[in-house]
């Protein structure tokens, strides 16, 4: 299994911290040219490279952490998304219901990224908190998912487990996905709740 950041900000950074942590390989890119940021990500550790684009979406996950109204961008870099793992890490704040159609944000993501799975996670932690080690205290920082194709939600969820997080599913995005995704100008129940799971 291959994966991809694209989007390579505050939360792009984030999310490559923690596969460097723990040492599986994954591939950052965003529209400008890899040289532009190859230093930030070579002082980020090992295995965190570089790509354009159009090498990014070769891969079988693919981590959207891009700003919302972007993300169409992001959809036109492949005709079709079969096969891949969409993992959408955007925040529709501010972004009008109307704009949306009544919709679950992650869900107008989905069908931007035609035949493409995905799975709304790793969105409702500001990047200070995602960074940290998710080991605490004895227990593992959850991540929220949230899908309608079960068998994406269990991949990434045993990924989010490789990372050291503890995945709690929510279930479809019309259900639990609306406890973490913004609606207009109010925040999802669980977006900032910072919370530890304990075996």
């Amino acid at each position: 299994m291959s994966y991809a950041i694209i989007g390579f900000g505050e939360i792009g950074q984030t999310l490559a911290k923690t596969f460097a942590r723990k040492g599986i390989e994954v591939g950052v890119a965003t529209t400008r040219d890899p040289q532009s940021f190859a230093s930030v990500a070579a002082a980020i550790g090992r295995g965190i490279t570089p790509k354009t684009l159009a090498e990014a979406v070769k891969a079988d996950v693919i981590f959207l952490a891009v700003r919302f109204h972007q993300h169409t961008d992001v959809a036109k870099a492949l005709p079709n998304w079969q096969g891949k793992i969409i993992v959408d890490v955007t925040n529709a704040y501010g972004v009008p219901d109307e704009e949306l159609g009544g919709q679950p944000s992650a869900r107008v993501v989905e069908q931007a990224f035609t035949g493409g799975k995905l799975v709304k996670g790793f969105n409702h932690l500001v990047g200070s908190i995602l960074a940290q080690d998710p080991a605490v205290h004895g227990g593992k920082r959850v991540v929220f998912l949230t899908s309608d194709d079960d068998a994406a939600a269990s991949e990434i969820g045993a990924l989010a487990e490789k990372l050291g997080f503890a995945p709690i599913n929510l279930g479809g995005l019309s259900e639990g996905g609306l406890l973490v995704q913004a609606h207009g100008n109010v925040w999802g129940r669980l977006i900032f709740k910072d919370l530890v799971k304990f075996d």
